[in-house]
């Protein structure tokens, strides 16, 4: 008898060490799980926040050099050499990207860029000064 409620006492106090154990265990592992989402969730919104702010800084500078060329392009003597300025920056900078490109290669792709986006374009501008879609179109290069 006396054996037998040794044997019983010592099982559940085995039992319930083991049970303590893994509670605590199980308790570690989800606060560790805690803290790693907590960190990752952090990281993800701080790099979204930097790149939305990165965007509209690309984006401010983008309409700011575009005002400026309408700027500088809006004087006559000035504007013709402002543009011809711009353009050649222009296709150095794409000239960059296409080492072996050359610059018919360059306006026929302008050409079709321009041509995906002039209808908007040609939108904005008042009635009595907007030219026909097809006259603009004629005025682009014929690239094959």
């Amino acid at each position: 008898m006396i054996f037998r409620l040794f044997r019983n006492v010592v099982f559940l106090g085995w039992l319930c060490f083991a049970l303590a154990s893994t509670t605590l265990a199980a308790t570690v592992w989800a606060v560790q799980l805690t803290a790693t989402v907590a960190t990752v969730s952090a990281q993800a919104a701080a790099a979204a926040v930097a790149h939305r702010r990165q965007l509209a800084r690309a984006i401010a500078r983008t309409k700011a050099k575009a005002r400026l060329r309408r700027m500088i392009a809006a004087v006559p003597i000035a504007g013709l050499g402002a543009i011809a300025y711009f353009e050649e920056r222009d296709f150095q900078d794409w000239k960059e990207d296409n080492p072996e490109g050359t610059r018919a290669e360059y306006a026929c792709e302008l050409a079709e860029l321009s041509a995906e986006v002039i209808d908007e374009v040609l939108q904005d501008l008042p009635e009595s000064v907007r030219p026909s879609p097809d006259k603009v179109q004629g005025w682009l290069p014929d690239c094959e």
